[in-house]
């Protein structure tokens, strides 16, 4: 099998896993968590609150990202399809006018602000390169069936948008209006994941570094307040059509 068709079958392979791969890491995220906290022994736990928080926006900032994204694109794209590559249609207006992976970028700067909260080096960066490797080939695996299914349309946009770092100066305005309903029923797993990740890393670092329960009812209430309003969401999926948008 020649190279290129290659890393397109492993690209196909992650993306329809990509959901489930990155509980390998599992094993090497607890032995960072043992080493979690540096900051708050050097600086104090003030500035390692202020660090904390940091972290956290950093993460939302990337759940903009992707929600800045979808609430422009028609329905058939940019979707969470696993068992195979779909795309009803070639966006090329809105955040895809200045790069060819908004949502990837999105999960990047989700992951950036994890990491960053964890505070080992370390681990950090071998996310981020195995994030890249990761995320390479199944971008490859997508260009792939897109060069395929759109031509030359798609090799014109792919020409003069980057592939991960934006380009501003190349904004074009979106083709659809915004749509908060689209961004509600696209986005709210993810607004929930990013809050129960951050709360379980709060309480595993101090389980395993203090070896007790420990936890600030300001976490406890953040925590509620992510369940009430992703219960909320998937029950207004699942049981009405409130949320639905003729189109997206």
């Amino acid at each position: 099998m020649a190279l290129r068709e290659e890393i397109e079958r492993q690209g196909n392979w992650l993306f329809r896993w990509r959901s489930y791969l990155p509980l390998l890491v599992i094993p090497v995220f607890i032995i960072a968590l043992q080493h979690s906290k540096v900051l708050e022994n050097i600086i104090g736990d003030r500035a390692t609150d202020y660090w904390e928080a940091l972290s956290i926006v950093i993460s939302f900032l990337g759940l903009g990202i992707r929600c800045f994204t979808v609430g422009y694109v028609p329905k058939g794209t940019s979707g969470r399809n696993t068992k195979s590559q779909l795309a009803e249609s070639l966006n090329t207006t809105g955040m895809y006018s200045i790069v060819r992976n908004p949502l990837y970028l999105g999960n990047f700067i989700i992951v950036f602000g994890i990491t960053l909260f964890i505070q080992v080096w370390w681990f950090a960066l071998m996310v981020w390169v195995g994030f890249w490797l990761y995320y390479e080939r199944i971008m490859f695996s997508e260009e792939e069936f897109l060069r395929k299914k759109f031509g030359l349309l798609f090799i014109e946009w792919a020409e003069k948008t980057p592939a991960l770092f934006p380009r501003f100066k190349n904004w074009k305005k979106p083709s659809l209006p915004f749509s908060l309903k689209s961004v509600i029923r696209r986005e709210f797993s993810t607004f929930f994941s990013i809050i129960a990740v951050f709360f379980f890393l709060e309480v595993g670092t101090n389980l395993l570094l203090n070896g007790k329960f420990k936890i600030r009812l300001s976490w406890v209430y953040f925590f509620i307040f992510g369940s009430v309003v992703y219960l909320t969401c998937l029950v207004l999926k699942k049981k009405t059509k409130l949320l639905n948008v003729s189109g997206r």
